[in-house]
This record gives structure tokens, C-alpha cells and sequence, in this order.
């Protein structure tokens, strides 16, 4: 079977992201599984971030029609607008709606959540605002803008999955165009390098959200094929026969990347067993792979 898909399953150090607000205090987004409570990165938050840093939004363009969305037109569509290999939904004339070449899941914590609340305050500023206009922070803490607020806050391994399926990239079929396959290669190794060194910021916290553990590869299926095999459990990998058995799977070239950075317990088991490269190595040997396809 042809492998025309690209799935990756990876273990990061990375914070959550915030669902609602009431008034001052900001809390995690989180999942309920198992009767307790994980903590998340969502992955429309995900997704984003990754097509920021892979540039694929350096060429985006937006339109209103009551609501804000991707522009699209006969000129402007997924095969020569990078912005738009996410998916799109334009209602600007005739609806045309894209699905996304590329589907992420949710990065969910593989511990369950403790409660650690952070307490903050522009003092400095407001401070500097009483000083400049005769007032007193103690008297007049409105007019000075004094604003306490507190947070939620949580880093912690999460695992999240990613696939990319490879012919549909660069392909928009409501106007019959496509990209030539250096362009797509580009894209899935733009998408790749983003992963590899990812970065995030959440309330002015810079993650290095890299991958600490990473296994996939191309494969005949264009599902997350490692989502239901790559657990961590008391700072190791579990390695059971499913992981194991999936990596050597003929559905698939798959390989396995870590980080040797003593996070993982059992980091030689993961080396030895699984016959894991350095995570540089994983990345750059998957997109010699890229090229190949599309050669």
C-alpha cells in the first residue's frame, strides 16, 4: 500500500492554554478522563502556533463578511497561498469550503492537575501613573489603574499527535489548481521544523516546547496511528508490546526519536528497546523521507 501519510505522536514540556475568565482570575483549559482532571493545550491553539512558526501564515489574507475569515478567490486559493493549507471556509460569493491537510489532537497532561495559583499586579506601573499625577496608590487605587489578578498555572509533559496526509497538500480542488511538488515538500518540511523546535508564549511564559519523545513516520493510514500507544506514567515511557509492535508495523516506515536529557526514567530502555535516534536526527532523517515523496 502507498504510504501517504505523515503521523507523528510526540512527548513535549509545554504550559496550557486558558479557557474562560471571570473577572481577574484566568484558568487552564482542561479534560475530565479517568475521574480526574488533565490540564491542555488545545489544538486549534496548537495549530495555530505551529502554522506561525512554520510561516505558512506569512502570506495571509483576511475578509469580512460579517464574520472574519481566510480570503479565497480563483487567484488566491490553497495552491499558491500557503496561509490556506489549514483548511478555509470562505462565504465571500459562492460558499467554498477546504478541510485542512493536517489534523492535530488536543496536547493533553499525562498527570492529572494540582492546582497552583499564580498572583500578579502592575504596581510598577501604577505606581509611576500616582507619582506623575499627585495621586496616592493607598487612596486612590482606581485612578492609579492598581490591578490585582491571578492565574492558573500549569507545565508539564503533554502528549499530542499530528498527521498530515501527503496528497491532498498543495491540492485545492474547488478551483481545479495545484502546487508543484517542491512547494508541497516545503510545506510538510516547513510543518515539520515548526514541530521540532516549537516555541510558545502563554501570559508572557516563553515554553521550549520541543519534542522530548517522538515516534511515527509515513504510513499506508491517515490516522494519529501511535495516539493510543504513547503513555507516560511516573517520568517513564511505558513500553509495552503495542508500541513496540506498531513501530515495526508494515503499515508504516516508522522510527523513534528522544531527547537524551535524563527527563524520561527509563530513557536507556527507550533507546535500547525502541532503537531511538537523538530527536535532530528523527527530524532531519523524516524529512529526507518528505523530499523522497515527492521526488
Amino acid at each position: 500500500m502507498k504510504k501517504n501519510a505523515l503521523t507523528l505522536t510526540v512527548v513535549a514540556n509545554m504550559t496550557s492554554n486558558y479557557g474562560e475568565g471571570l473577572g481577574n482570575a484566568s484558568s487552564v483549559q482542561k479534560i475530565y478522563k479517568n475521574q480526574k482532571e488533565y490540564a491542555m493545550r488545545s489544538r486549534e491553539s496548537l495549530k495555530n502556533a505551529i502554522c506561525v512558526q512554520a510561516g505558512l501564515y506569512d502570506d495571509l489574507e483576511t475578509s469580512l463578511d460579517k464574520v472574519m475569515q481566510k480570503k479565497v478567490t480563483e487567484e488566491l486559493n490553497a495552491s499558491n497561498c500557503r496561509a490556506l493549507e489549514g483548511g478555509y471556509m470562505s462565504t465571500q460569493g459562492l460558499t467554498y469550503v477546504r478541510n485542512s491537510s493536517f489534523y492535530l489532537t488536543d496536547a493533553i497532561a499525562v498527570d492529572s492537575f494540582i492546582n497552583e495559583l499564580r498572583f500578579h499586579n502592575n504596581l510598577y506601573l501604577a505606581s509611576t501613573h500616582a507619582k506623575n499625577n499627585n495621586l496616592s496608590i493607598q487612596n486612590d487605587a482606581a485612578e492609579t489603574g492598581l490591578m490585582p489578578y491571578q492565574y492558573e498555572y500549569d507545565k508539564s509533559l503533554k502528549v499530542y499527535s499530528i498527521t498530515i496526509d501527503l496528497d491532498k497538500i498543495g491540492v485545492d480542488e474547488n478551483f481545479h489548481a495545484e502546487a508543484d511538488n517542491s512547494e508541497k515538500a516545503f510545506r510538510v518540511n516547513a510543518i515539520l521544523d515548526a514541530i521540532a523546535n516549537l516555541s510558545l508564549v502563554v501570559k508572557g511564559n516563553l515554553d521550549n516546547a520541543e519534542p522530548l519523545f517522538v515516534i511515527g513516520g509515513l504510513s499506508c493510514r491517515k490516522t494519529h496511528f501511535f495516539e493510543n500507544v504513547v503513555n507516560v506514567k511516573n517520568a517513564s515511557l511505558i513500553l509495552e508490546d503495542g508500541i513496540k509492535e506498531k513501530l515495526h508495523s508494515e503499515k508504516g516506515d516508522f522510527h523513534a526519536g528522544v531527547l537524551k536529557c535524563g527527563i524520561f526514567a527509563n530513557e536507556n530502555d527507550i533507546v535500547r528497546e525502541l532503537n531511538a535516534m537523538q530527536t535532530e536526527d528523527f527530524f532531519k532523517q523524516l524529512k529526507d523521507q518528505v523530499n523522497s515523496y515527492y521526488a
